[in-house]
């Protein structure tokens, strides 16, 4: 299985990713869906085009106790849990634009869901406002939205949050997280207690000496 890898350089920060939903959120020429569809993608991970095709239906708001989201993807479902001011967040969001229960969650400028021509260019100039734009950097002013939730799924993992769980909610597998982020799941200089990892590999009813 060939895995493309992610080095580290090529992440976003999470102070960036904040300056950048920020940027996003204050242009006024931007479609209103765009801020919540890139802010859905950039906490929970979502591929894009899982964003687009989220329902009303698909989000369970709970007062007070968090909510839940119901993504989809070839033909199969996964869960993802909503932290509370997320779920304010939504709420707003909803009543706000007067969405109905069969809406589509983030609908586009022109009926449907939201296309990559309604965040493109917002996304674009965001970009150039909030990242670095020297010599070591500039490359990175092209990269697609998808990168929000590369950030995110390290994120999670620098945060100790299990490779299965995070695999799990990313709708994948933890072997596609290692390959596609090597970095996060290496050893590194960690010390090994060889006389632990010893024991722990020997069979119950070997010889210790």
């Amino acid at each position: 299985m060939y895995v493309e890898v992610m080095e580290e350089e090529w992440l976003l920060s999470e102070e960036q990713v904040r300056s950048l939903l920020k940027s996003i959120h204050e242009q006024p020429d931007a479609t209103r869906s765009v801020h919540p569809f890139m802010r859905t993608v950039a906490e929970h991970a979502l591929f894009p085009f899982e964003a687009r095709a989220l329902r009303v239906s698909d989000v369970a708001l709970l007062e007070g106790n968090g909510g839940e989201l119901t993504v989809r993807r070839k033909g199969k479902e996964r869960e993802m849990p909503l932290q509370s001011q997320f779920v304010e967040f939504l709420r707003e969001w909803i009543r706000d634009v007067g969405l109905k229960e069969d809406d589509l969650l983030f609908p586009g400028m022109r009926g449907g869901a939201i296309s990559e021509s309604d965040y493109k260019q917002v996304w674009e100039q965001a970009q150039e406002a909030i990242l670095p734009r020297d010599e070591l950097f500039f490359w990175r002013l092209g990269e697609p939205i998808s990168i929000l939730r590369d950030s995110c799924l390290v994120k999670w993992l620098r945060a100790g949050i299990p490779p299965v769980t995070v695999a799990e909610l990313a709708g994948t597998t933890p072997r596609w997280l290692a390959l596609r982020y090597p970095h996060c799941l290496r050893a590194g200089d960690a010390g090994i207690d060889g006389d632990h990892l010893a024991e722990g590999m020997a069979l119950a009813d070997s010889p210790k000496s």
